[in-house]
């Protein structure tokens, strides 16, 4: 939740150059975020690990993925995006949310 909220008033902004606060890019992001924090939740579970340090475990490798990404972007001509880091946050914040409520 809190990552969503720090979307949205980051997006207030506007954007800068071609990286847009509403872009198909940040879907991807999102999407791809809360679908780490779910395999890595549930490779975890299948492993035996409790649900809170599973989903704690997930969280972190999903935003691990996520700067990663961007530190790998930052050597590239696409370059570092906060605003990439944010819809990872919202993506891994949605998945730990939906996972929460699973045991």
């Amino acid at each position: 939740m809190r990552a969503l909220v720090l979307a949205l008033s980051l997006s207030i902004g506007g954007h800068q150059g071609g990286d847009k606060w509403l872009a198909p890019d940040k879907l991807k992001h999102f999407f791809m975020s809360a679908f780490v924090e779910s395999a890595s939740y549930s490779a975890l579970r299948a492993a035996r690990v409790s649900h809170h340090d599973a989903l704690v475990s997930a969280a972190g490798i999903a935003v691990s993925v996520g700067v990663a990404k961007e530190l790998h972007d930052s050597w590239t001509q696409e370059g570092f995006s906060l605003r990439d880091l944010t819809w990872d946050a919202a993506g891994t914040a949605a998945g730990a949310a939906f996972l929460s409520h699973a045991q």
